[in-house]
């Protein structure tokens, strides 16, 4: 073989070589684009999934907060009731009633406390303590001879109620000044 024919081989197998590199180079350009498209996707996937996850929980705690209080109008229906009771109890209790709370009331008296008590209702204890615009409500205000009674609570008209700690009826109370 002559030079010449010797440079035309060596040129033809470095412009191979030089193709051969292109297409290398062009492969990992593409594998690095479709490595950053698959993290982006992963990336992508990851965040919808928590968000779907947080989804889910918040649906769970609404729906569960949505089943403990489905019944508040029926029981706001009820306190009424349980008022009347309550004032029909205390006045047969007192020394001086010829009214009698019978066996059978008294049972009955039991039994709607103890139902409401089971779902949640709890009464608010509110004589004595200090005043609360955000639990009571003033009905009136009279004046109290003792200093440590000012700005509390002197007597509850009508009594306030909770159900499962979320206020369903605002204590009425008399307030000392």
């Amino acid at each position: 073989m002559n030079n010449q024919e010797e440079n035309v081989d060596i040129e033809e197998k470095e412009r191979k070589d030089q193709e051969v590199n292109d297409q290398v180079e062009e492969e990992i350009s593409e594998l690095d684009q479709l490595t950053n498209e698959l993290n982006e996707a992963k990336d992508k996937h990851l965040r919808l999934y928590a968000e779907f996850e947080n989804f889910k929980k918040r649906t769970v705690k609404e729906k569960l907060e949505l089943m403990r209080n489905a019944a508040q109008d029926t029981i706001s229906k009820l306190l009424p009731v349980m008022d009347d009771f309550d004032r029909a109890k205390l006045s047969a209790e007192d020394e001086g009633s010829e009214e009698k709370f019978s066996e059978g009331v008294t049972l009955v008296y039991n039994k709607l406390h103890s139902t409401l008590s089971n779902m949640g209702v709890t009464a608010m204890e509110s004589t004595g303590e200090v005043f609360d615009p955000e639990l009571h409500e003033a009905v009136t205000e009279i004046a109290v001879p003792d200093e440590s009674m000012k700005g509390k609570i002197v007597d509850t008209v009508l009594t306030g109620y909770y159900l499962n700690d979320k206020i369903i009826r605002h204590a009425k109370v008399v307030v000392g000044k």
